[in-house]
C-alpha cells in the first residue's frame, strides 16, 4: 500500500548532506531527510572532563536542541543550562552513536563538541543528526589531522541511523510526522558500516509486534542505511562550495 506522500514500504525521503553549512565550525552539515533539517557542527577544544584528565585520551560528546521555531508548536527554549529529558536523552544517543566509531586514544587531550539544532522537524531528527553528525566529524577530524594535533587516524567506522515503524500494519522506514504520530510501532537503527549494529531503540505504541514484523523492521532499515551512508560519502567527496 502507498504511503501518504507516495512512497513505498521501503523508500527513505529525499537525502542531503550539505557540507560547509556555516564557516566557522571546520565541520559543519545541513543534514536533510525529506522536510527534517538538521544543522550539525563539530568543533574541538582544549581539554577533557575530570575523569580522563592525564590519560593521554581524547572525548566526544554532542549537545541536540530544537529552534522554537523547528515544528507548528513554539517550543521554548532551554533557559539557565536546563535540558528539556526528551532532548537530554537524544544528545546521549547521538554522544554514544558517534564514540562508537572513534578511538580516542588516538587522538590527544581534546574533546570533539558535536551540536545538532533543528532548523525544521518532520519526523527522524535524532536520525539525521547522527548521520549529519558523521560527515561532519568527519570534517573535523581532517581539519584536526592537517593541525597534527591527532596522534594518528581515530575514525574507525562510518555509521548512520534511520527510524523504521508499523503504520496502519505495515513495516515502513524513515517515517515523517505524520506517520510517526500515528505509528504503531516506532523504532531507531543506528548501523556501522559493517553492518554491526550500535543501538536499536523501539517499542510498540499502540500494539505489540512479532518477530516477523521485526526481522521485516531490520531488513528495511538496512536497505535505507547502505542508502544514506552512500549518500554521505558522496557528500564527503564532493568539494565544498565557497
Amino acid at each position: 500500500m502507498p504511503r501518504h506522500d507516495g512512497r513505498a514500504s521501503h523508500q527513505s525521503r529525499p537525502l542531503r548532506f550539505e557540507r560547509g553549512f556555516t564557516k566557522s565550525a571546520p565541520g559543519s552539515v545541513l543534514a536533510c531527510y525529506g522536510e527534517t533539517q538538521v544543522l550539525c557542527t563539530a568543533m574541538a577544544t582544549d581539554g577533557v572532563p575530570p575523569f580522563l584528565q592525564g590519560r593521554g585520551k581524547g572525548w566526544l560528546t554532542a549537545e541536540y536542541s530544537m529552534l522554537p521555531s523547528a515544528s507548528g508548536d513554539r517550543k521554548q527554549r532551554d533557559r539557565n543550562g536546563k535540558v528539556d529529558g526528551r532532548s537530554t536523552e537524544i544528545q546521549r544517543l547521538i554522544g554514544r552513536s558517534l564514540r562508537a566509531v572513534v578511538d580516542t586514544a588516538k587522538m590527544t587531550e581534546r574533546t570533539i563538541w558535536i551540536d545538532c539544532d533543528v532548523l525544521q522537524a518532520d519526523g527522524g531528527t535524532r536520525t539525521a543528526a547522527i548521520s549529519g553528525a558523521y560527515v561532519a566529524l568527519v570534517d573535523l577530524l581532517k581539519h584536526m589531522e592537517r593541525q597534527r594535533v591527532l596522534r594518528a587516524w581515530p575514525l574507525v567506522a562510518q555509521i548512520a541511523a534511520v527510524s523504521v515503524g508499523i503504520v496502519n500494519g505495515e513495516p515502513v522506514v524513515d517515517l515523517d510526522y505524520v506517520e510517526d504520530s500515528k505509528a504503531e510501532v516506532d523504532m531507531n537503527l543506528v548501523m556501522l558500516g559493517d553492518g554491526r549494529y550500535v543501538e536499536i531503540q523501539g517499542c510498540a505504541e499502540a500494539r505489540a509486534f512479532d518477530r516477523a514484523q521485526l526481522d521485516r523492521m531490520l531488513a528495511l532499515g538496512e536497505g535505507a542505511l547502505r542508502e544514506i551512508m552512500g549518500a554521505q560519502r558522496e557528500a564527503l567527496e564532493a568539494a565544498v562550495a565557497g
